[in-house]
């Protein structure tokens, strides 16, 4: 124990030693000195390369922040459906007590304009807003980790980049997973993009390379988020959008900001919840979710998990979070999204009020149908106490399928998670108001979720998953797992979930791998319910009861978590 002490003693002073030494970084980063004693630190990710990268960052003395830029960077490499640089998300932090939020979401391009979709008779142009260059939302996630290194990073930006960049010019082994959902793509895209270009030779159990990312990714290592936004990468972008008619300009790369927000904030139980704030619905939507849960707590009494009483108190429940999303919530720059009034106590308590616990409610108000699942999520716990989860996304899987030449990284279809016509469903069924119409500037609404659960201002779980609109529900059935079924994380995150809607009002989805028993199924026929399967996204959750730290990913997909005692710098 003595030398393992004196070898990892050696390890961080040298590593300092190296920090000192490194060439001088694009600006100067705002690193806060980590003041509370060493501990138990975890990661939750979705593949084993941002497992191995945000475990690696850790155990060379990095905090939670700067082992989840690495992870975001190298999952942009090894996760392409939807690990990226091209598209946006959130990152919710909490660091020596503060909670804080960076809003990196995709925004419209200057020229983007409300019917952008429509055709002269008002009717939805169909895939406009999925594939191809018009789908394209102005990129965020550089700008995000750029920001948040500023603000809480301790090891030099460019130490985080290189492991992406070293994966990208090397190469990775394509998993099974990703190799065998390309075909399906490639045929999607053919005659469309230019995906089959960068990605048609990816096979299965190969080393797939992508030498054009491994410069673009030099370039934000050399100089930051101007790497992107200005200088090759964005004439790059600029000159894609350009020969296949997208809107994004050199003006608005550079326009571009990641914005601090204050998180969405709210007492449940012995926990503070804090979660993401708009243009995310899913902060929101979860604390009602939990809150309307408890006010009706009498009528989950002696209710077995997943059984189909507790699957209809559930829908009923999430039908009424919808109608609310849908009629009120979008970009509050935008928007008066009235959240102080949809957190209300008073508003809540009557929103359980109208649960009906025996029969579908058939009539609640106008609603929001289904997203596209193809989002990822990571969380991560350091050895100081300090969290990040964080959620970001192309939107549909590899995005709008369109790779920027000379710069080799896909580009999201961030612009389908706007109302392209409210009131109307686009491609994936999406109905919203007039709050979430497209305007230029604007920044979509989205359900991701990244979630952390305080007790006495300690962290207790980090939680969060991609999903669409089933991700908040799921995380509200992955914290309830836990806390009031009492499983182990991998147990939560492994169980089947279900997912309601407002519309229609009759249909419940389930997990398709992991799904309902026949007999609930049935169950649920009879008191008038359509059951019907799907794809849920991967929970990525860690867990400290006081005692024990465990970290889970979802087996459903090819997720890795670990769990690292940094005090004798094993790996558990």
């Amino acid at each position: 124990m003595q030398l393992r002490k004196l070898v990892l003693s050696l390890f961080l002073i040298c590593s300092c030693l190296l920090v000192a030494c490194a060439p001088p970084e694009p600006q100067a980063t705002g690193a806060l000195e980590q003041t509370t004693e060493l501990g138990t630190a975890a990661v939750a990710m979705p593949d084993k390369y941002g497992a191995q990268v945000s475990e690696d960052i850790l155990q060379a003395g990095g905090n939670a922040v700067d082992a989840g830029i690495a992870a975001g960077f190298a999952l942009a490499v090894s996760f392409p459906e939807a690990g990226n640089i091209g598209g946006g998300g959130f990152m919710l932090i909490h660091m020596n007590g503060e909670d804080s939020f960076i809003d990196y979401r995709e925004k419209a391009p200057r020229a983007a304009e409300r019917d952008m979709y429509l055709d002269e008779h008002g009717d939805v142009i169909e895939q406009a807003s999925v594939i191809g260059h018009l789908a394209v939302g102005v990129p965020g996630s550089v700008a995000g980790f750029w920001e948040a290194h500023k603000r809480y990073g301790t090891l030099p930006w460019s130490q985080l980049l290189a492991p992406a960049i070293r994966m990208a010019e090397e190469g990775f082994e394509v998993p099974e997973h990703l190799g065998n959902r390309v075909p399906n793509r490639l045929e999607r895209y053919a005659g469309k993009t230019n995906f089959g270009d960068y990605f048609g030779a990816m096979r299965t159990g190969e080393l797939h390379k992508q030498p054009e990312l491994a410069e673009t990714l030099r370039r934000i290592a050399d100089n930051g988020a101007d790497g992107f936004y200005r200088g090759k990468t964005a004439q790059l972008i600029a000159a894609e959008m350009e020969r296949g008619g997208g809107l994004i300009t050199i003006a608005d790369l550079a326009d571009y900001t990641a914005i601090w927000r204050e998180p969405v904030r709210a007492d449940w139980r012995e926990f503070e919840v804090v979660s993401a704030p708009l243009p995310s619905s899913g902060g929101v939507a979860l604390i009602q979710l939990l809150k309307i849960r408890d006010y009706i707590d009498h009528y989950f009494e002696d209710v077995p998990h997943n059984s189909a009483q507790y699957i209809h108190l559930v829908a009923e429940i999430e039908k009424r979070v919808f109608a609310d999303r849908a009629e009120f919530l979008g970009d509050s720059d935008f928007v008066d999204a009235r959240v102080d009034e949809l957190l209300d106590e008073g508003y809540i308590k009557m929103r359980a009020q109208e649960i009906n616990p025996d029969e579908i409610s058939m009539d609640v108000g106008a609603g929001t149908g289904l997203e596209t699942h193809d989002t990822t999520h990571y969380s991560i716990l350091d050895k100081w106490g300090n969290a990040v989860s964080n959620t970001y996304t192309l939107n549909l899987g590899f995005g709008s399928g369109v790779v920027v030449e000379g710069a080799g990284f896909l580009l999201n279809n961030e612009m389908d998670d706007f109302s392209v016509k409210p009131g109307v469903p686009n491609a994936y069924g999406v109905v919203g108001s007039t709050a979430n119409e497209i305007q230029p500037g604007k920044r979509m609404l989205s359900s991701m979720t990244p979630t952390i659960l305080l007790e006495d201002g300690k962290v207790v779980m980090v939680v969060g998953t991609p999903g669409g609109s089933t991700i908040f529900t799921s995380v509200f059935q992955a914290i309830l797992n836990i806390i009031d079924f009492g499983m182990t994380p991998g147990d939560a995150v492994g169980a089947t979930r279900f997912h309601h809607q407002l519309l229609p009002p009759d249909q419940i989805y389930f997990g398709a791998i992991r799904p309902l028993p026949e007999d609930t199924i049935s169950a649920l026929g009879d008191r008038g319910y359509r059951a019907s399967p799907r794809r849920f996204g991967d929970v990525q959750v860690i867990y400290d009861d006081g005692a024990t730290v465990r970290a889970a990913s979802d087996p459903r997909h090819r997720g890795e978590s670990r769990v690292m005692d940094s005090k004798s710098n094993d790996v558990n």
